[in-house]
């Protein structure tokens, strides 16, 4: 079965892994990277990229457009985020990254959600939860918490640890992080894209809220052909 998929946060780190692995999916007919600004694309003709203002008041109106564009074409939609700070997250203010990780990726999977969108992947961190004393920890589940809220009929929740061969985690720290076992230890990036590659290919029927940390990537990651 062939599928397009919309991704936001397409040019960051972990979305370069994931469009990268998509590219390299045939059953992948065409890959739309929504960004603020231009970028370069990989050079394949199913990738495309759109230019949306997110901190224009009607976003999602204009993702629903767009979404709506995507599945009158007649393959399954399915929609990624992988927004995320990278460097330099401990110069922003909680409200900032609220304004991103809230407010942008909430109204992207709201425009989503209302196009007929069932099936949504978030990229997240290990440990996230609403009522922790770690400012970032605490936003990306705040995050989380928003998203589940709009009630897609599969939410994949990827909670990676130390991303290891990112460009913005430090060599030292990956590879301490490789020695820590379990959710919080090091997982490589190209191992978290080919896990959300995985969700889409598998056309996984499962509802509900389903999240996956270090141990479930991998797996996910090894088991795509």
């Amino acid at each position: 079965m062939t599928f397009r998929v919309l991704i936001i946060g397409g040019t960051g780190q972990v979305g370069a892994a994931v469009v990268r692995n998509l590219a390299a999916e045939p059953s992948c007919v065409e890959i739309v990277m929504l960004n603020r600004r231009e970028v370069s694309p990989p050079a394949d003709p199913r990738v495309r990229q759109v230019i949306l203002d997110t901190s224009a008041a009607q976003f999602p109106a204009e993702v629903t457009e767009l979404v709506r564009g995507l599945v009158a074409q007649g393959d399954p939609v399915y929609a990624a985020s992988c927004v995320g700070v990278g460097a330099g997250s401990m110069k922003w203010s909680e409200e900032e990254l609220k304004a991103l990780e809230v407010g942008v990726v909430g109204g992207f999977a709201r425009g989503c959600h209302a196009a007929g969108i069932t099936h949504f992947s978030l990229l997240s961190a290990v440990g996230s939860t609403p009522k922790s004393r770690f400012r970032y920890v605490r936003v990306m589940g705040l995050k989380e918490a928003a998203i589940e809220a709009i009630g897609f009929q599969r939410l994949a929740i990827f909670r990676p640890g130390i991303i290891a061969g990112n460009a913005h985690t430090p060599g030292y720290v990956a590879w301490l992080g490789r020695l820590i076992p379990g959710r919080f230890g090091a997982i490589e990036q190209e191992d978290i894209g080919r896990a959300l590659v995985a969700e889409f290919v598998n056309h996984l029927t499962a509802n509900g809220v389903v999240y996956l940390e270090n141990k479930a990537m991998r797996q996910r990651s090894r088991a795509l052909k």
